[in-house]
């Protein structure tokens, strides 16, 4: 017993040993170069970019998507009337012109989208490594701070949404950029950066209107950084180090504030005071607070609108447990950190009232603000605050708190954190994935592009598509006619046809029934019924018809091939080809009246019109062979 006793602390002994050397040659290679920094920061990229690749491969168009699609094929890709468009109070030019060439390429197809959306992440999180480098230098906690601002589901609801990541993604990029571009023109004076950042700023805004905010985002920078360094009067510092900068994006919001207020028509309203502390409940404590431990961790979804956070309960006290402990300690330990603090709250602040502003009303959930899509662009903000937080000399006399905080700042402890917070933000991302993927407008999306494929020879009426896909508040952007329209391979869309299909609830192509609201009379001519002569007629109706779209049923018997002219009251009349002999036309018609108006359009024409009924177009459920 006594010789395996002295085997085993010899082991013991051996392992100590080991162990003692792998930290020794750690603390040898402590800290690492920039070299290294910079590699590992940039291997977190490409993993970043391996799981949002990931995410958005497995989307697919959604909602906005389409309206952006059916508005490029529907408009000339450079027409004012295209890319200057009030879409929904958002004023986004150069989204417009990417989803026009978007659709140009690839109409309808999801990889080139999700391919934009990658790029742009990619120039983003490049922008912010740019900026982290220029307030930290190559600090080994460097990649620990960008990992957060790369895995925070925080970012994970625009990403997926093409149109909302059309808006979003550009303005991260430029948040990061122009305030890197303004610490180096603070630095070296070289008006180029001013030049940059001008021009970095100009294509921001012309994505998303939200993009005001980077100049002041850039001095506020600038000036925290002058803070923390101990400069006297950082304000004025900041302004006079920057000057071209601040001039030249101060000329590009004026010359923008026109345009944008000659373009947008929304209204903005203030909610009560009552509303006002549920949004912010809801954004703040469910929705931005949570993600910087990782959370939500959870998602809910009611289709067709898109998922929101339900952060567990615990996790929500925990995030504001962790976040007071980070004031408390920041403020005791570092010098000159208020303002940060005070600039990071201001800017999640701005975000949520820019969303009551525009989205709130009396129909207006509060789960809105839990989307995350309206303060994603505040992890820009944050990251950039935590390396403020980092730069900040400690104080000299910390007193009973410095031995507490000799491990929390020791390498090993930072890379269990962040790996820990990491994997936080991955389980949220798996789990908002799983609610993303459930996207009851894909699978229509799918079937009816192939089963227009395959039945190109009759021409369609429009219809609305499934609520699943666009509720009918995008009219008219929810019609097929839209939505398909920047398709090739599919069939034509017209006002009348020679035999009546539609799309059903799951995209397939089947044919349809005319649900009859009223009957055109039949008339009493013996083998004819109502005769139509050259200089045309009325068909009464069985009943009055309120004005809407209706689809009429026309039985008819014509002397010659040619065109009549059907309307109903006074909507716009629709050309009709009609072929000799006995059959049936469907005609869609806008109006209200109480008889049908059919006038030849080809000389010598006369029709023979037999009971019909006038309704609504209902699909069957026998597929088109």
């Amino acid at each position: 017993m006594g010789a395996d006793a002295v085997t085993v602390d010899t082991q013991r002994a051996s392992t100590v040993t080991a162990q003692s050397d792998a930290v020794g040659r750690l603390l040898r290679t402590w800290p690492p170069s920039p070299r290294v920094v910079l590699g590992t920061a940039l291997v977190l990229i490409a993993a970043q970019a391996v799981v949002r690749g990931s995410l958005v491969l497995g989307g697919n168009l959604y909602w906005d998507d389409l309206i952006l699609i059916g508005r490029s094929s529907a408009m000339p890709l450079l027409s004012p009337e295209f890319l200057f468009y009030d879409h929904d109070g958002h004023f986004m030019p150069a989204a417009f012109l990417v989803a026009g060439v978007t659709t140009m390429l690839a109409p309808l197809q999801w990889s080139v989208p999700a391919a934009t959306l990658i790029a742009l992440q990619l120039l983003a999180a490049l922008a912010v490594l740019r900026v982290l480098w220029l307030v930290l230098g190559p600090r080994p906690v460097l990649p620990a701070v960008l990992a957060l601002y790369l895995f925070t589901p925080l970012t994970l609801p625009p990403f997926a949404w093409w149109a909302a990541g059309l808006n979003s993604l550009p303005l991260q990029a430029a948040l990061a950029w122009v305030a890197g571009d303004a610490l180096l023109l603070a630095r070296t004076g070289r008006r180029r950066y001013a030049l940059t950042g001008t021009v970095v700023t100009v294509v921001a805004l012309a994505f998303f209107e939200k993009s005001v905010l980077v100049p002041f985002v850039a001095f506020a920078v600038v000036a925290l950084a002058a803070r923390v360094d101990g400069t006297r009067s950082p304000v004025l510092a900041a302004w006079r180090s920057g000057r071209p900068l601040w001039l030249g994006c101060g000329a590009v919001l004026g010359a923008w504030a026109a345009v944008y207020l000659a373009v947008v028509d929304s209204e903005l309203r203030f909610p009560a005071p009552a509303e006002a502390a549920m949004f912010v409940h809801h954004g703040t404590s469910l929705g931005v607070v949570p993600a910087l431990l990782g959370g939500p961790w959870r998602w809910e979804r009611w289709p067709p609108g898109p998922p929101w956070a339900i952060p567990p309960t615990g996790l929500v006290v925990a995030a504001w447990a962790v976040v007071a402990l980070a004031v408390v300690l920041t403020l005791r330990c570092k010098q000159r950190t208020g303002w940060v603090w005070v600039t990071m709250v201001a800017y999640v602040a701005a975000s949520e009232v820019a969303m009551m502003l525009a989205r709130s009303g009396p129909d207006t959930v509060y789960e809105i603000a839990q989307s995350l899509r309206y303060t994603s662009d505040s992890a820009v903000m944050l990251v950039l605050g935590l390396a403020l937080l980092i730069r900040a000399p400690r104080r000299p006399d910390l007193g009973r708190v410095g031995p507490l905080l000799q491990p929390v700042s020791t390498p090993p402890f930072v890379a269990a954190i962040t790996a820990l917070l990491v994997t936080s933000c991955l389980w949220s991302t798996v789990t908002f994935a799983r609610s993303w993927e459930a996207n009851p407008g894909a699978g229509y999306l799918a079937a009816a592009r192939d089963s227009l494929a395959e039945h190109r020879d009759v021409p369609l009426l429009d219809q609305p598509v499934s609520l699943m896909t666009l509720l009918p508040v995008a009219a008219p952007w929810n019609m097929a006619s839209r939505v398909f329209g920047p398709l090739t391979d599919r069939p034509a869309f017209a006002s009348s046809t020679s035999e009546l299909r539609a799309l059903d609830q799951s995209g397939r192509l089947v044919s349809a029934t005319v649900d009859p609201t009223r009957w055109t009379v039949q008339g009493q001519e013996p083998g004819c019924g109502t005769r139509i002569g050259p200089a045309g007629g009325d068909v009464p109706l069985s009943g009055p018809l309120m004005i809407w779209e209706w689809t009429a049923v026309l039985n008819y018997h014509a002397s010659v091939d040619g065109t009549v002219s059907v309307g109903l009251g006074a909507g716009a009349p629709v050309d009709v080809p009609v072929r000799a002999g006995l059959h049936q036309a469907f005609v869609r018609i806008y109006g209200t009246g109480s008889a049908l108006s059919v006038r030849p359009v080809t000389p010598g024409l006369e029709l023979c019109l037999g009971s019909g009924p006038v309704g609504v177009v209902v699909p069957g459920t026998e597929a088109i062979p």
